[in-house]
This record gives structure tokens, sequence and C-alpha cells, in this order.
């Protein structure tokens, strides 16, 4: 089965650098040494990615203290206020003061967090706003970050994108079941997905799983009995699913220290497995980790 070696597949996702983010994250955020730690190892694996957000504390400027030269930067805007006068002004500081904070020149990508914007009276603006910057040579690439594949149907019905970002998972399978991996690789658009492990949980123990996901326990004990059954790691499962989309460009992995990023590279170069069609889920309370309850 076809896919691209490990190192052109894998893009570093930087939550936590800035924030104790995942629900796995027994460690907190991750200490200076530790993100240079991660970004050198990630630099010799040829991982050329790194994923971050303004909204993700100060992850920006702890990326800015290190050498970048070789990563194209993917950031993301957060939600424009709703006292806003100028949004062209207010999308164009945000971007620059971001670009300060990374100590770099230009965005490889910018993305919507916040994508229901553009469907919303703001939207046509913030769109023209995305544009702008694409002309002034500051980001090549403008796009979304999305949840879900029905939001963004919505969206690709009014504006065109370079870059979505959606989440994508062993358990959730929403974006190839509804043929939206295939309909953005046709249009030429670049695919990033994230949630690989769902925020660790598709990582974690049995015993190690918060009492919230009790509802999905059958479908939890139905994956580990799998894995048991044909002795495979959890982190060579998951990638496995992931690196045999071939629609999918890039495939952003986050870690709290050097040695999971490290398991990460070795098991994605692992013989790729075929994963049971009935190993997902299309519950938002268990694939939308903002809905969780923890």
């Amino acid at each position: 089965m076809h896919s691209l070696a490990p190192s052109h597949k894998l893009a570093l996702g930087t939550a936590q650098f800035g924030l104790p983010y995942g629900v796995a994250n027994m460690t907190g955020k991750a200490s200076s040494a530790t993100v240079k730690e991660i970004i050198d190892i990630a630099r010799a694996a040829d991982i050329t990615m790194l994923d971050t957000a303004i909204s993700y504390g100060d992850s920006e400027a702890v990326l800015g203290q290190q050498n970048l030269t070789t990563f194209n930067l993917v950031s993301k805007l957060p939600e424009v206020p709703h006292d806003c006068l100028n949004i062209e002004k207010w999308v164009g500081a945000q971007v620059r003061v971001s670009l300060k904070r990374l100590q770099a020149s230009k965005l490889h990508g910018l993305l919507l967090h916040r994508p229901a914007q553009l469907l919303e009276p703001v939207g046509e603006a913030l769109y023209r706003s995305l544009l702008r910057l694409k002309e002034q040579g500051l980001v090549d690439h403008i796009g979304v970050s999305i949840y879900s594949p029905n939001e963004l149907f919505q969206l690709l019905k009014s504006f065109d994108f370079d870059v979505v970002q959606a989440p994508v998972s062993l358990f959730d399978r929403r974006m190839e079941h509804t043929d939206m991996l295939s309909q953005l690789k046709k249009a030429g658009v670049a695919i990033h997905s994230r949630s690989a492990f769902l925020q660790g949980l598709l990582l974690m123990p049995s015993a190690k799983i918060p009492v919230y996901f009790t509802p999905w326990l059958p479908l939890i004990k139905a994956y580990h009995d799998w894995l048991a059954e044909q002795n495979l790691s959890a982190l060579q499962a998951c990638l496995s699913y992931l690196t045999q989309q071939v629609a999918i460009d890039k495939v952003i992995v986050g870690v709290d220290n050097a040695h999971q990023l490290q398991q990460i590279i070795t098991a994605s170069s692992l013989p790729k497995i075929a994963i049971p069609e009935r190993l997902y889920c299309t519950d938002e309370d268990l694939l939308n980790p903002s809905r969780w309850l923890l």
C-alpha cells in the first residue's frame, strides 16, 4: 500500500510548548530545554513543518528562541473580537506580532482557529484580509482548522482555501467516510490531520482512562483487544491508519518530551497494518476534545 516516507508525512504540533495540553499529559508545559531537544530531533528526522497558534499560550515565543530556519511555520489566527472596527488592520497586526514572536519573516500557512466566523457578517472582510497577507508576502498559504466535515462543507460553498487542518484518527474517520479527503485532494488543497491520538486517549492504558469516557468503553475495549490480538503498539496502529491515507499531506503529532517524538518517528516507519473497519466512532462528544467534561 502506498505511503510517503514518515519524515515527509510528520509535522510537529507545539501546543505543549505553551500550554499543559492533552488528556494524557502528566508533565505540564514543556521546558525550554525540552523544546530544544524536541526541535533538534525533529530536524534530524527531516520533519519540516511546525504547527502552532497564537492561542497556544507562549508557544510562538518559545519557538522563536530556537533555530527554525529549516522549518515551515503554520500558525492560527484567533477569533476576531466582536468590537473590532477594522478587521484588515487587526488581522495584519496579529500576524506581524506573531512573526516577531517566532523570529520569522513569513508564515508558510495561516489558518483560522474559528472559521465559523467566515459565515458571519465579518466573513468577507476576514477572508479578504487573509488574501491581502498573501499579496504582501507575509503568508504563503491560507486555510482553516475545522472540527468536523459538516463545518467544512458549509465553508467550501463560499471560500477557497490552500490548506485544511482537520481531526483524523483511527477512531475519527469522518473525513474519509464523507469522501472529504478525496474531494479536497482533487481540488489541490493541502490536508493536515490533527488529533492523531485523540489528545493521547488512544495511547492510554485502559486503567488510566478517565471516567468521562465510560459511554465508549465497549469501543475502547474492542480497540485494546485488537491491539493485543495483533501484538501491536497503540502508536503503530494510530500512525498506520494515518500514513495510509494518501490524501493526507501532513500528520501533526504533539509530544511532551523528546523520547515520545523518537518513538513516533520509529513507529511511523514500521510496516503498515490493516485497520478493522469497526473501530471508529461518529459521536462528537468523544471526537471533539472541547466537549470533554474532565
